[in-house]
Parts: C-alpha cells; sequence; structure tokens
C-alpha cells in the first residue's frame, strides 16, 4: 500500500475502515457485513466481489443495528435470528427445521430488531429534541409567568399604598380645614359674648350710679324729694344665648372605603392555553429515522449531498498584515477575512490577503463575528459595549454589556440574533439578543440548577439551532438547544482538553480546536467524535476556525499571522 500524502497524513481517522489493513475514514457502512468501509472498499465491495455486490451500503450515520448475540437454549452453538411468525417466539436456523415449526412463516431477526430500534431511537429523539425542550420551555414561560405576576402583584400594592396615602391626605387637609374652622367659630361665638359682657357691665355700672343717686334723695332732710320728678331706672339690656356648635359625624362604612380606595380582582375570562409547538416538523424528520435502515446503496449513490472527503485538501494560505497571530477568524459573505490576535488588533483582509481596515479593541476570545447582512460584530471588553461595523466601515455601538464582561460574540445565520458568552463576576451565561439590540433570552443552568459555564469564550449556532459554546475553563464544548435545554457536553478524546475556536458546516458538523493536543476535532451534531480533522502535520497551533458559504474551513494559528483555507467537504 502507498504512502499517504501529507494531507491525508493531517487526517487522523477515529472510524477507520473496517477492511484489513485498510487506515482510510470509514465513512460508510456495509449492514449485511456490519463494518465501515471507505469509498474505494465500498466499491470494490459491491462492484468487484461478486459475493458482496448486492450487499446493502449505507453512510455510517444511517448504519443498521447488529442484532444482539443470543445463544440457542436448544441448539447452544447456534444464534437465535430468526422468528418465527406463527409461534412467535425467536428460533435458531437449526429450530426451524423442527418438525413444530413446520410450514411456519419466518422473519429475519435483525432486520426485525433493527426496526425496533429504528423505532425506539426515533421516541428517545422525540423525548431530547421536542418533548423534553417543549416542556423545558412550557416551564421557562410559567418561571416567567410567576416573575411577572410578583412584579405585577407588587405594582398593585405600590399603587394601592400610593391610593391610601393620597386619600389620608384628602383626609388630613379636610380635617385641618374643619378645626381651622372651629377656631373660626369659637372665635366669632367668644366675640359676641364679650360684646354681651361689655353690655351687661355698662348696665351694672348704670344701676350703681342710679343707686347712689337715689341714696342722695332719700338721705336728704329738706323737702327736696316732694318736688323732684321721680326717677326711671332703664330696662334690663337684653342679650341672646349663643347657638351651641354640634358636631356631626360622617356617615360612611367599610364597603364606602373600599370604593373609595379600589379593588383588586381577577378579571372573569377563560384562562388562555399555553401554546405547544406541533411535532410535525420533528414528526417528519422521526419518520425519515425510521426508515434509514431501509435505505439501499443505489439511493445513497444517487443522492446529491456533500459529505466528508476522505482526504483534506490544503487551498491556500494567507498572511494577515497588522496582527501578531490568528487567533480567532470570521469570514462575511463576500469572502473577505476578520482576523483578531490575542492583543486586541482585529484586521479585515481581502481575498488576497491585502489590510482594508484595523481596529484596536481587547481580548483573545472569539469577539468577532460576521452577520447575515455582510456587518461584523464585535466586543470591546474595557469598554463593555458591542459594536456593529457596517461594510460602508461606518462604527456604530450596538449593545452594553453593563456589569457582565462579554467574551465570545455569534451571529445567528437563522434569524439573525446576536449570542454573547458572559461573565459576572463566578457567574457566567450565554445571552440571545435580537438584532435590534434587545435581550431576549438567559442560557444560565442546566434542568438541576447546576451552573452551565465557567468562561464561555468561543460561541457557533448550528444548522439545527443549537447553541455550542467552547469553555476553555469547563475543558468543554457544551451544547444547549435553541430554548436552553442542555443536550450534551463533550470533553475530548484524551486526559486533558482545552477548547478554542469553534463552528459547524452545512452537514451540522462540530468542529473545535484543541489547545492541549494542537488539533482540530470533528464531532456529528449529536456529540459524537468522528475523527481528528487537521493534526500538528497539518497545522501549527490551530486557534480560530470558521467556514464559509463554499464550505471552505478556515484555521488561525497561534504563533504565526497565517489563516490556511483547507476543503474537507465533497
Amino acid at each position: 500500500m502507498s504512502e499517504p500524502s501529507d494531507e491525508q497524513a493531517a487526517m487522523q481517522h477515529y472510524l477507520v475502515c473496517g477492511t484489513e489493513d485498510c487506515q482510510k475514514n470509514g465513512q460508510f457502512y456495509c449492514n449485511a457485513c456490519h463494518r465501515p468501509l471507505c469509498e474505494q472498499c465500498r466499491d470494490e465491495h459491491v462492484v468487484k466481489n461478486p459475493d458482496t455486490k448486492f450487499h446493502e451500503i449505507v453512510l455510517y450515520r444511517h448504519r443498521k443495528q447488529q442484532l444482539p448475540v443470543e445463544k440457542c437454549k436448544l441448539h447452544p452453538t447456534r444464534n437465535v435470528d430468526i422468528f418465527c411468525k406463527e409461534c412467535k417466539i425467536p428460533l435458531c436456523s437449526k429450530c426451524s427445521t423442527m418438525e413444530e415449526h413446520q410450514g411456519h412463516k419466518f422473519d429475519d431477526l435483525e432486520e426485525i430488531y433493527a426496526e425496533k430500534y429504528a423505532l425506539q431511537q426515533g421516541e428517545f429523539s422525540k423525548i431530547q429534541k421536542y418533548f423534553l425542550p417543549s416542556a423545558q420551555s412550557l416551564k421557562s414561560y410559567v418561571e416567567e409567568d410567576a416573575i411577572q405576576i410578583r412584579k405585577i402583584m407588587e405594582s398593585i400594592r405600590t399603587s394601592m399604598n400610593a391610593e391610601a396615602k393620597s386619600l389620608k391626605n384628602l383626609v388630613d387637609e379636610v380635617t385641618s380645614e374643619n378645626i381651622e374652622h372651629t377656631h373660626i367659630m369659637e372665635k366669632s361665638l367668644l366675640e359676641m359674648l364679650k360684646s354681651q359682657e361689655t353690655t351687661y357691665d355698662d348696665y351694672i355700672a348704670y344701676l350703681e350710679k342710679m343707686s347712689d343717686e337715689f341714696q342722695e334723695y332719700l338721705s336728704d332732710t329738706n323737702q327736696k324729694l316732694l318736688f323732684s320728678e321721680t326717677l326711671k331706672i332703664k330696662t334690663i339690656p337684653e342679650t341672646t344665648k349663643p347657638v351651641l356648635p354640634v358636631f356631626t359625624g360622617g356617615k360612611f362604612s367599610k364597603d364606602d372605603i373600599s370604593k373609595l380606595l379600589g379593588n383588586v380582582n381577577v378579571p372573569n375570562t377563560e384562562p388562555e392555553k399555553r401554546k405547544i409547538q406541533p411535532m410535525e416538523a420533528e414528526s417528519t424528520h422521526m419518520k425519515s429515522t425510521e426508515k434509514q435502515f431501509k435505505q439501499t446503496k443505489e439511493k445513497s449513490d444517487m443522492k446529491q449531498t456533500l459529505s466528508l472527503s476522505s482526504s483534506v485538501t490544503k487551498v491556500k494560505e494567507y498572511s494577515v498584515p497588522g496582527v501578531e497571530n490568528a487567533f480567532h477568524v470570521s469570514v462575511d459573505k463576500s469572502g473577505r477575512l476578520w482576523v483578531s490576535d490575542d492583543i486586541g488588533n482585529l484586521v479585515q483582509t481581502d481575498i488576497q490577503g491585502n489590510q482594508l481596515q484595523k481596529i484596536q479593541t481587547s481580548g483573545w476570545e472569539g469577539y468577532h463575528t460576521a452577520t447575515q447582512d455582510g456587518d461584523l460584530i464585535y466586543r470591546d471588553r474595557g469598554k463593555k459595549k458591542i459594536y456593529r461595523i457596517t461594510p460602508d466601515k461606518k462604527i456604530t455601538e450596538f449593545i452594553k454589556t453593563g456589569n457582565g464582561t462579554a467574551l465570545g460574540v455569534h451571529s445567528s445565520l437563522i434569524n439573525g440574533d446576536i449570542l454573547v458568552g458572559m461573565k459576572i463576576d463566578t457567574e457566567a451565561k450565554v445571552t440571545r439578543y435580537s438584532k435590534a439590540g434587545k435581550e431576549i433570552q438567559n442560557i444560565q443552568r442546566d434542568i438541576k440548577g447546576q451552573g452551565l459555564y465557567r468562561y464561555p469564550s468561543y460561541i457557533t449556532e448550528n444548522i439545527n439551532g443549537d447553541i455550542c459554546t467552547s469553555d476553555f475553563n469547563k475543558h468543554a464544548v457544551v451544547v444547549v438547544n435553541k430554548s436552553g435545554q442542555h443536550m450534551f457536553s463533550y470533553t475530548g478524546q484524551g486526559s486533558r482538553f482545552f477548547p478554542f475556536g469553534i463552528c459547524t458546516d452545512v452537514l451540522g458538523h462540530i468542529l473545535v480546536c484543541d489547545g492541549d493536543s494542537n488539533t482540530v476535532h470533528l464531532l456529528d451534531q449529536d456529540g459524537g467524535f468522528l475523527f481528528i480533522i487537521l493534526s500538528q502535520q497539518g497545522t501549527t497551533f490551530p486557534r480560530g476556525v470558521c467556514v464559509d458559504d463554499e464550505n471552505n474551513l478556515y484555521v488561525g494559528q497561534l504563533f504565526t499571522k497565517i489563516v490556511t483555507m483547507y476543503k474537507y467537504l465533497q
């Protein structure tokens, strides 16, 4: 066998071909032989070998599950591999020749097992991809409603206190006015009585004077009294008694006060049922899953889709001016690169590697991302802000991160949302913002309340909406679905794993740089490790990765300014 090329050596396989002495990528699978096959061995299997040309060859991920080995109780040297349809029991081939099974019809037990396995896998997938996320989403809605109820009730209590305070102020005001009025009434009445007192003082003085005159007349010894006029006494002045004020208490009840202050009640309307997303799309996916074991070689060959190539091909290299290294890479829809180093230099180049613009910011994580519209989103850790750069080089402030420190940033190619890894003191989370910069979701804990992240430094989104986060401090790639439900965590293939740059491709693969082995790992959509797509022989110290619209893989390196473009899909 000839020696592999440099590009082939750079691709170290995890799923190797099952043909003896063949070490190529076993991306196909023979359902009859139950072994993986590379592309070359697949062709030899069904074209050149007459004994196996009718074997069913499918993609590895569509393989039929092999029947578990179980020995026949009657014939211990035989495996149970057929099913008697009349007796409804599993048998070995020798049992089928026995007299009690004469004339019976039999099914291939492996076919039944594969079908049942696909059905159970489908049900399991429903739980993981529909029921559990939907229930978790509904639970989050309940929690949001509880928060809203608390806010509403607190607002109502504040309003009630304000209403009561307002009424109390009015009561105090009216009471104060009434009391002031009593003082005025009291003064007026006392002044009237004082006037009457003066009248009587004057009258008493008059009487005393008259009394003296009478005494004078009565004491004379002459006959003056006989010739004087009789003195007349003035009548006593009349006065009136004051009409005493009377207090009439207000007539009110508790109900009257309730009417004044208002009340709280729940409208007599029918509660609205929470919306549960239909499972139509998921059902379609499940039906497809249930039929995967029936896919034939002809259908697989006719299917015009991309697949993993048996080798990685280097297309070209860029030497990026203005940066110390290529720590993170983004590519926009025009094919222009944005490259940043670990000291805050952010540079845009054209497809020839010429510098178009340069920005000075701060940080070393995956802090910039190209959008659907051709803009670039980047964050400045020192200023605690996220900015947008339009194709005409206009820079505008986009989001303020407040107390949090923004780390990784990613723009969704599905809906344009912005995903931001955040670190706040000892807590970490991924926050989703709308295209307009409005905060709409926080992903922080799993279903058990445990923190999902420690340092979410690089973020990407898969074709199914899963959010894939490279967490350096947690030594893991943490994947949640679009509702924030934890799906899986990938912790590498060795004793240590230091994830850096991360991206996904059109087939749903997850590609992540490992700073310990200085390789790029390729995972399937569900977190299953496939193989090392780039080893140290291909690219030295890979740190940043991204995939463009033409399915080219860009890899940035730690100790050089080089960004290398590869082809790994065919």
